[in-house]
């Protein structure tokens, strides 16, 4: 992919979006009604566009490392990276290329801004990546790089990763941010009344936290864990720290949630920035 194919899309700028991603392959198995609403948004999403992107740049909660890492190889495989399901989930097919180039000019973005990057060029995508780009972008032919999440980040310190790249998105680059608004797998799964409520108080908050004004939804998302319930819908914070990333690169764009379901009981939202 070249500068000028980056460039065509100046003056149509791309939003900022969160994605759910789902439970594991779920989206392709028999699991009658459960995730319909989600698949449905999912393959929505291109529909929404100002025009086809010129790539993806996708931060999952799947891919944790040490220093914010990038992936450098043309050609990712897959990581199935998911235990206990269907043999025809670990034979599901994705092959979207990679970009070196495109790559390569992240690396440089978040120099630019003082963080410090690793490339990766055996790195593929896991399932927090291919399974929603396969309804959202079936095709499989736009470029898609993924970058990780630093262990131990704050939400400040994934929004600033989200600001350096924010140039992207005038250069027709969709930044994408694949999580869950709640992520407690102990109690996601089974009935669970006062998990569903506690669901619903944090899915609140964090609906008002985005949808306020710019200047102060920064401040807001940065102490996410002191929301109704933060810590119990998130017992670890990587499946919500994607959000940080997309609301990082929003800039002065205002956001909205276009995605809000109830799966087994529990609140979900899906947002956009732009």
């Amino acid at each position: 992919m070249t500068d000028n194919s980056r460039q065509a899309g100046h003056g149509k700028r791309q939003p900022a979006v969160f994605i759910p991603h789902g439970g594991g392959p779920c989206f392709f198995m028999d699991w009658p009604d459960v995730w319909d609403q989600m698949a449905e948004h999912l393959r929505g999403l291109a529909g929404t566009l100002p025009q086809r992107p010129a790539a993806l740049v996708v931060m999952s909660g799947h891919w944790e490392t040490d220093q914010v890492t990038v992936t450098t190889g043309a050609s990712p495989p897959l990581i199935y990276d998911y235990y206990g399901f269907p043999a025809h989930t670990y034979e599901l097919q994705y092959q979207a290329p990679g970009s070196p180039e495109l790559a390569e000019h992240i690396q440089q973005l978040l120099a630019k801004a003082g963080i410090a990057s690793v490339g990766d060029v055996y790195r593929g995508f896991d399932h927090g990546v291919f399974i929603p780009l396969m309804l959202a972008f079936e095709k499989a032919d736009i470029p898609v790089i993924e970058i990780s999440l630093p262990l131990n980040a704050t939400a400040k310190d994934v929004m600033e990763i989200g600001r350096a790249l924010a140039p992207l998105r005038d250069e027709n680059v969709l930044l994408v941010g694949a999580g869950m608004t709640y992520h407690n797998l102990r109690r996601f799964l089974r009935q669970d009344a006062e998990a569903d409520e506690q669901s619903r108080h944090f899915d609140d908050w964090l609906h008002l936290a985005v949808e306020a004004a710019p200047e102060q939804r920064e401040s807001l998302l940065a102490r996410w864990a002191g929301a109704p319930f933060a810590q119990d819908c998130h017992p670890k914070a990587e499946h919500l720290l994607p959000l940080m990333f997309v609301a990082g690169a929003a800039g002065t764009d205002r956001g909205v949630r276009d995605y809000s379901d109830t799966v087994m009981g529990k609140a979900l939202s899906g947002f956009r920035f732009g």
